[in-house]
């Protein structure tokens, strides 16, 4: 059974680099532009795993993951941040709003298929 990642990205290009690592991995991909765009796609989809970045319009990283916690079909997801760079303080709401790891961008495309291999849910 193929498993669905959602990445969600204001930047086309990196999900597009991050939708070819995966595909090329046999991952199934949800892309969305921001968290409004992301909470309008999950629309009670399964998925096992969601990598977000934290810097987006409209709704940013962490407002979105405290988003995806309220829904119950999505309670215990398991979320991934994939950013440019954060500070303490963000890293911390972050792991408060339910964040289960992070990685920063640039990424390594092996490093970032072991977390997902590691953090996406059955």
């Amino acid at each position: 059974m193929t498993k669905t990642i959602m990445i969600v990205d204001d930047s086309a290009s990196m999900r597009h680099v991050v939708d070819i690592a995966l595909r090329g991995a046999g991952y199934e991909v949800i892309e969305a532009c921001d968290g409004n765009d992301a909470l309008s796609k999950l629309n009670g989809r399964k998925v096992n795993l969601i990598i977000s970045d934290v810097n987006m319009p409209n709704m940013d990283g962490i407002t979105f993951v405290k988003a995806v916690r309220n829904l119950p079909e999505h309670k215990f997801a398991s979320i991934i941040m994939l950013t440019a760079g954060f500070l303490k303080s963000t890293r911390e709401q972050a792991r408060e709003a339910g964040v289960r790891a992070w990685m920063v961008k640039p990424f390594d495309k092996f490093q970032l298929l072991d977390m997902v291999s590691r953090f996406a849910l059955p």
